[in-house]
């Protein structure tokens, strides 16, 4: 049979897995610890009779557990369903634990509050418009940070052959002016041109 003192005596001078010890306090991290706190009245597996309030999916469950379930741990906790309604859910503690100790029904019924006010919070944060969070890979952050400096590589590449093609277009432009500037000079001082003609006999008659 089940001693409930003797299991105590082992957890709390031996080693328990959901001990957290600090410098003030000591806590219980098992999710059916009614207050959290590592002691003889709110230990879970110290006490045949218990009864605590958890969490899941969006519902709160009342949970609790006898001695006549010791032999089945798969079915040690007996679990029901409290209403949404923070009152009605209330009224469902007090039936349930109408003949149970009244530090585990206070204790159940605080716990029961925190959820709900766990419940009202959510709601209202999913009310709210936030702005959703994206995280991006460090790879993909280096991989087009690597696109990026290519492209501007690319980019002041492109800019440099086309000052160059302009700057080789304006000297074919000068180089063709001045063919032609040359060819005319040396068209009007030809022998053949009456323009030559008429100035050497300006120069003979001065002569």
């Amino acid at each position: 049979m089940q001693s409930d003192e003797v299991v105590w005596q082992i957890i709390n001078h031996g080693h328990c897995s959901y001990k957290v010890k600090t410098s003030g306090e000591t806590f219980c991290r098992n999710k059916y610890s009614v207050t959290g706190m590592c002691n003889r009245s709110s230990c879970p597996l110290a006490n045949s009779r218990y009864a605590t309030v958890i969490e899941e999916g969006g519902t709160a469950y009342l949970c609790m557990k006898t001695v006549e379930r010791a032999h089945k741990p798969a079915q040690l906790w007996h679990r029901v369903a409290l209403d949404k309604n923070y009152a009605k859910a209330l009224k469902q503690v007090d039936g349930l634990l109408s003949h149970w100790s009244r530090f585990l029904i206070h204790k159940s019924k605080q716990r029961l509050t925190k959820i709900t006010q766990f419940f009202m919070r959510t709601r209202k944060l999913l009310r709210e418009k936030r702005p959703k969070i994206v995280t991006l890979p460090a790879r993909e952050q280096q991989r087009e940070a690597r696109r990026e400096s290519k492209a501007h590589v690319a980019a002041q590449l492109e800019n440099s052959i086309e000052k160059e093609l302009l700057v080789r277009c304006l000297r074919c432009l000068l180089c063709l002016r001045r063919q032609e500037s040359c060819h005319r000079l040396s068209g009007f001082l030809s022998p053949e041109s009456d323009s030559f003609r008429v100035i050497s006999f300006a120069r003979r008659r001065s002569g």
